[in-house]
């Protein structure tokens, strides 16, 4: 996450709308100490989710500002791995429907890059792009075998 300045977006694709002096080490101690638990974040205005039967991105897209709605998440991690020149990178470890974004912005910056390690059962590391999951093997790896199937009590 990039803390030297807010962007339209949340990302780095949004223009720069704020420059800023990024925290010292203490401050963004501080700042995601605030961070952890449930929380309620802003959807970011550059989201799919809709407005009026609209997407927020369009809107967005066309200068139309809404009162954005807030979302409960969780986030169980929130851990520097690295921070230099007012970039951080960060481990999150965070609920289904957790935006990054708001929580970069709720930081003071932006989301300059984002790699999703895992998501639910399933890990980068066991990512094959010449395998495919098959619907059974899937369903049983989050806890809803099929029944009759592999991992079916019986």
């Amino acid at each position: 996450m990039d803390l030297s300045a807010r962007t339209s977006t949340g990302d780095p694709e949004g223009e720069v709308i704020e420059r800023l002096e990024p925290p010292d080490e203490q401050e963004l101690a501080q700042k995601l100490e605030a961070l952890r638990g449930e929380i309620e974040l802003p959807i970011p205005a550059a989201s799919a989710v809709k407005i009026g039967g609209e997407r927020a991105y369009r809107l967005h897209r066309r200068g139309v500002e809404v009162e954005m709605p807030v979302r409960r998440s969780r986030v169980n991690a929130l851990d520097v791995i690295a921070y230099r020149d007012g970039v951080a990178r960060l481990d999150l470890r965070v609920s289904s429907g957790t935006y990054v974004r708001a929580i970069a912005e709720a930081l003071g910056g932006h989301c300059a890059t984002l790699r999703r390690m895992e998501v639910g059962p399933f890990t980068v590391e066991e990512a094959d792009p010449e395998r495919i999951v098959p619907p059974d093997e899937a369903l049983a790896r989050i806890g809803l075998a099929p029944e009759g199937g592999p991992g079916a009590a019986g």
